[in-house]
C-alpha cells in the first residue's frame, strides 16, 4: 500500500514506523512547510492519505485530498466544526473519509463502557461526573477530542446532564472536563463518578504513541476499496 503522510511530527513518524514494519510504502511525507505537495497527490501515486496535522490546516488538507480522489484517514482534533461540510462533500463526490478522535483500540472499548455506565448511573442519584485528561504539553486543543466524545456520550445517556464544561467546577447539569498538559504524556482519560459515600472510575492510559499508530495502520489496511464516511464503529463492528 502506498501512503501519503500529511503531518510529519511525532505521530506521523510513529505511523511511518508501524506502516514500514507491515511492508507498506510511504510515498509522501508532508509537513506544514511542504503542504503544496498535497495538490500533487493522485490515485496513481498513493492509495490513501493519513492526515495528522494541525486544527487550522486539517479542513483544507482533507478537502484537497477528496477533491483529487484520494481516500483520507484523519485523526486531527480541534477542527470539527467543519466536519459536517467535509462529510457532505465526501458523500457528494463518492469519496472515502475516515475520522476518529482516537485510534486506540482499547479506547474504543472505553467509549462503549462509558456510554453503558452513564445509563446505569441514572439509577444512582447523588453522583457528580467528571473527566480528567492528561496530555503532552504540545497538544493544542483543549479539551481533547477523546474527552469531548466521552462527555457527549455521557450526555446522550444521562437523564440529568445536558452540557460539558472545561473546568473543575461542578454544575448539577454538566459533565466537568479537567484538562492537564504534562511533559510527554501520550494520554490518560479518567471518567469519575463521585458521591459523599463512594467513587467509581473508568480509566485508560496510553503508554506510547504506538498504540494509536497501530490502530491507524490497521484502519488503512481495512479501508481499501470502501467508500463513504466511516469511523471506528464501522471498522470494529462493535455492537452498541
Amino acid at each position: 500500500m502506498k501512503i501519503a503522510l500529511i503531518g510529519y511530527g511525532k505521530m506521523g513518524k510513529a505511523i511511518e514506523q508501524i506502516a514500514l514494519q507491515r511492508k507498506h510504502h510511504i510515498t509522501y511525507r508532508i509537513d506544514y512547510q511542504s503542504e503544496s505537495l498535497i495538490k500533487q497527490l493522485t490515485p496513481e501515486t498513493v492509495d490513501l492519505a493519513i492526515e495528522f496535522s494541525q486544527p487550522e490546516a486539517a479542513y483544507n488538507n482533507i478537502y484537497t485530498c477528496l477533491q483529487q480522489g484520494i481516500p483520507v484517514i484523519s485523526g486531527t482534533t480541534g477542527w470539527l466544526t467543519h466536519q459536517p461540510a467535509i462529510e457532505q462533500y465526501c458523500q457528494e463526490t463518492q469519496g472515502t473519509f475516515f475520522y476518529a478522535a482516537n485510534f486506540s483500540l482499547a479506547v474504543q472499548i472505553l467509549f462503549k463502557l462509558n456510554a453503558l455506565l452513564a445509563k446505569y448511573m441514572n439509577y444512582l442519584p447523588g453522583y457528580t461526573v467528571s473527566i480528567e485528561e492528561i496530555h503532552h504539553i504540545t497538544k493544542k486543543d483543549q479539551p481533547s477530542g477523546t474527552s469531548i466524545q466521552l462527555a457527549e456520550d455521557i450526555i446522550k445517556n444521562s437523564a440529568t446532564k445536558t452540557k460539558w464544561t472545561n473546568t473543575a467546577m461542578q454544575e448539577p447539569d454538566a459533565v466537568s472536563i479537567i484538562s492537564q498538559r504534562i511533559s510527554e504524556s501520550p494520554g490518560t482519560h479518567i471518567i469519575n463518578y463521585s458521591s459523599s459515600l463512594e467513587s467509581l472510575e473508568l480509566k485508560h492510559t496510553a503508554h506510547s504513541r504506538e498504540s494509536f499508530a497501530q490502530g491507524i495502520v490497521l484502519v488503512a489496511e481495512w479501508i481499501q476499496g470502501k467508500k463513504g464516511v466511516l469511523g471506528m464503529d464501522d471498522f470494529l463492528n462493535l455492537e452498541s
